[in-house]
Formats: structure tokens, sequence, C-alpha cells
């Protein structure tokens, strides 16, 4: 492979690792805030073992988090000096605000919210959790917002080859933004929904029928049933918003290679660039046209409208965007069927049963699947630019040796693997270890103890 690709894929391999972990934290820190509200109105002690073992889960994967944010945001200045060069001047200012607004929120009362209960009096322990809650969410707003502009860019003009802001809000608030930004929300929800449900089943697979285990899978399954029709929902608008700002992005997505009415939706294929055609192709007749633009007679552009007459082209690699949109399409479908059969059963019986419950265990993990899908589908679908019409990702690259990249991918790689096998085996010694009933500590007299005869 040649320096550019190696520098993608390890830029690809580094966000990939960082996203799994706010793709927690951003829901879950508002689960937490939930469990806590449960406990302060019931004085039930099963919520706040709840609370007690998410906790735990959030602290973790927030650290992880945080360090591999670290590591892909020194990439910026090692192997894409091009980027902050060229639009640094909004990048940059973004990225402050994130750190500023949000970063130091999360981390200056996650020490109260981890430790303060007992400590100090329950309200400031719960408004706590709340600016934990409310900082990773905000976080979430600022990052999107960059990731958004650089596909939408507006709000800027060009002056000798650097960009330069000319309205703040239209950048903050740019095209793509607010789909881009529900459809994230939801996709965290789902996926701590799912690790919660989840490592719940495997607890009571386990032999665990405690309350606390209860609550907590019932709270995950009723989560995900609400929002994988929301996410189906948000998922179809942000569809609609990339047809009119990135078709070519569209095009890759549906396989379609010519501009046409009744375009069909390729249920299977294996897309070939270079006959520029769909091999083995399954497709059903004009659905495509009916779901994105609404009728049979609705027009989709084809990616052959993105080849030069020079041959250059201007769209993203077909293949990776084609099957990332299928498997994410496919994960939602057994979201779905597997959130909906379990509250089914939750609903008639009480328990998941044994195959509800090893249905829950083998989706545990399905969010992180997901949402890496949908996001190559997001950043593949936007190459060959880094910032689409101002930057191609080639001009951003710095000019270092095969090699040197290919060993630094090794060893990222190596590392990634070592450190989420670590915290998989982190989380799931958790689970086993509050089987063996973990004892809340009372919290002292007049510093928001909660009497179970007198509920908050």
């Amino acid at each position: 492979m040649d320096a550019l690709m190696l520098a993608r894929i390890q830029f690809g391999a580094n966000i990939s690792f960082h996203i799994l972990f706010p793709t927690i934290t951003i829901a879950l820190g508002w689960l937490l805030l939930y469990f806590k509200i449960k406990y302060n109105r019931t004085g039930d002690d099963a919520w706040m073992s709840v609370y007690r073992f998410w906790t735990k889960v959030f602290a973790l994967t927030f650290g992880l988090g945080v360090v591999s944010g670290l590591t892909m945001s020194f990439q910026f200045g090692t192997n894409w000096p091009g980027f902050m060069e060229v639009v640094g001047n909004i990048a940059g200012p973004l990225l402050a605000y994130e750190v500023l607004t949000a970063f130091f929120l999360e981390a200056g009362f996650l020490g109260i919210m981890l430790f303060g209960h007992g400590r100090v009096s329950n309200w400031v322990h719960t408004l706590a959790t709340v600016l934990v809650a409310f900082g990773t969410t905000l976080s979430a707003f600022w990052i999107l917002v960059l990731n958004s502009w650089m596909h939408t860019p507006v709000g800027f003009e060009m002056r000798d080859g650097v960009a330069y802001a000319t309205d703040w809000l239209a950048i903050i608030f740019n095209p793509s933004m607010p789909y881009r930004l529900v459809h994230m929300l939801l996709a965290s929800g789902l996926t701590a929904a799912f690790l919660i449900a989840g490592l719940s089943a495997i607890r009571w697979l386990w032999g665990d029928r405690s309350k606390a285990v209860r609550h907590a899978m019932r709270t995950g399954v009723v989560l995900a049933a609400v929002l994988i029709p929301l996410q189906i929902v948000a998922g179809h608008e942000h569809g609609i918003n990339t047809k009119e700002y990135q078709p070519q992005k569209l095009a890759a997505m549906e396989g379609n290679w010519e501009t046409q009415t009744h375009v069909p939706l390729v249920v299977f294929g294996i897309p070939n660039e270079e006959t520029r055609s769909n091999d083995f192709e399954i497709a059903i007749p004009g659905l495509a046209s009916l779901i994105v633009g609404h009728s049979f007679d609705a027009e989709l552009k084809g990616l052959n409208d993105f080849v030069t007459e020079e041959g250059e082209v201007l769209h993203p690699p077909v293949a990776p965007v084609f099957f990332a949109f299928r498997v994410m399409v496919g994960i939602g479908v057994l979201m779905l069927a597997v959130s909906w059969f379990v509250g089914w059963r939750l609903w008639r019986t009480g328990e998941p049963g044994l195959w509800g419950a090893r249905a829950l265990a083998a989706m545990t993990l399905s969010g992180w699947v997901a949402t890496l899908a949908g996001w190559y589908v997001t950043e593949i679908g936007r190459q060959p630019w880094l910032v689409t019409g101002v930057l191609d990702t080639a001009s951003a690259a710095a000019d270092h040796p095969a090699p040197i990249l290919g060993l630094s991918l090794t060893i990222y790689l190596l590392v990634y693997v070592v450190l989420l096998a670590a915290y998989i085996g982190a989380i799931l010694h958790l689970a086993r270890k509050s089987m063996d009933g973990e004892k809340l500590p009372d919290a002292p007299v007049g510093v928001g103890a909660l009497p179970a005869a007198n509920p908050a």
C-alpha cells in the first residue's frame, strides 16, 4: 500500500477504536441519571445497585475514550498537517469549544458521581450525575458540528487557500448537522440499551435473578424497543439530506451507477468498479426511488455522473460504503426484532425466557457493530474529500515513508486489540463480581440518606 492509504487506515483504526467508548458514555450518562432518580423516588436499594454497577462501567469506558481521543488528536499534526493549515481557523475553535464547555464539565464532576454517594448530600450527587450526562452530550454536539461541517461546509470564505469563518451560526448549524446529531445520539442510546440489556441477560443466564438485574434488563429492553423505530425514521431523513448534499454517497450506498428514475433497491450485489455495475445483483424494482424520493418516478443520481471526462473518479469507493450500509441496516432490523420480542416476553411473563436472554446476550455489543458500519458509510462516503469541495484527502496528508506508517499502524492495531479484549474482560469481571452480592455502604445520617420508609 502507498503512504496515503496507510495513513488513512491508521486514522480510521484510531477513530474506530475511539468512537466505541463515547458511543456508550453519551447515553449511559443519562441512564445513570434515570437509575439515580428511580432510587431517589423509591428508596429501593436495587436501583442503587444498578447505578453503582453501571457507574463503574461508565468510568472505565470514559477513561478509554479520553486516552484514545488524545491519540487521535495527535494525528492531525503528525499525519494530516494540511487539515489544520487549510481549515484550522474553523476546526480549531470547534475542538476548543468541546474541551472548554464539555470535557471539563464531565471530568470535573465525574469524581463526585463516582465517589460522592454518602459523602455529599444526595441532591449534590444527583446534580453531579446530571452535569456529567449533559457534558457527554455537549461533547458529542461540538464534535458532530465539526464532522458535519466537513461534509456540508458553509459559512466561510477562502483567502489564499485558507478557510476563514464568516458566519459561525451557519457553520454550527450546517445543513447536515441536525440529522447527523440526532442519528448519532439515537445510535448511542441503542448501543447503551443493548449493552445494559445484554450484560444483564448474561448475568441472568449465569443464575443471577436479582431485582437489580431485572430492573436493568427491563430498562435496556424498553429503551431499545422505543429508540429503534425512531432511529429508522431519523436514518430515513438523514438519507434524504444526503441525497440533496452528497448524492455521490447515496449512489454508493444504493449501488446505483446510472442516473435514472425507478431506481431499484439492491438487496444484494457485489459492486464492480471496473465494469461500473453490480455482479450477482438481487434488486427490488423502483423501491430505492420510492424510499428516498417518495415516488417511483423520483430521479436519483448515479455514480457515473461523478467521473470526469479525463477519468478522474469523484465518488467514494463503492464496495465499502455499499456493504457497510447493509450491515448497519441489518443490525437495525435485528435490534427491532430482538427488543420487541423480549419486550413482549417481559410484558407477558416478567421473564426474558432462555432464548430471549440468549438473544440479548448475543446482541450485547451490536450497537458497536452498527455504529462502526454507519461511521464507515459516513466517512468513506465523503471520499475523495476531507472537507467536501474544499480540501481533498491527498492534499492534507503528510509526506511520510510508507514503512514508517506501516510500523506505527501495526503497533496501534496490536495495542487496540489488547485494550479491547481487556475492556470486555473487565466488564464481564465486574458483572461476575456483582453476583457475589455487593453490599452498599450506608450513607451517614443527614448526608443524603434515604430511608426506605420515606423515599424522596
